[in-house]
């Protein structure tokens, strides 16, 4: 399929589509939200976080880990 050069290639496909995203949720709604008791939930220590702690701060990032994360849960009585 060749052209002659005074003429224009046809377009091969149409132009693609145009994305809207709407966020319509704000940090200050989601922060009432978990005020308000829904979706309050404990926070658990994370097994990945302890493996890299151990491999990079010889166990003592762990202390201060689970010392945060426990604190964490006691602060908002959970």
């Amino acid at each position: 399929m060749t052209t002659s050069p005074d003429q224009q290639p046809a377009q091969a496909y149409a132009q693609p589509p145009t994305i809207i995203i709407n966020n319509t949720s704000s940090a200050a709604a989601s922060a009432t939200a978990m005020v308000g008791g829904m979706g309050l939930r404990r926070r658990r220590q994370s097994l990945w976080v302890h493996f890299w702690l151990l491999m990079f701060t010889a166990g003592i990032g762990n202390v201060f880990y689970a010392v945060h994360v426990s604190r964490w849960n006691r602060d908002r009585g959970l």
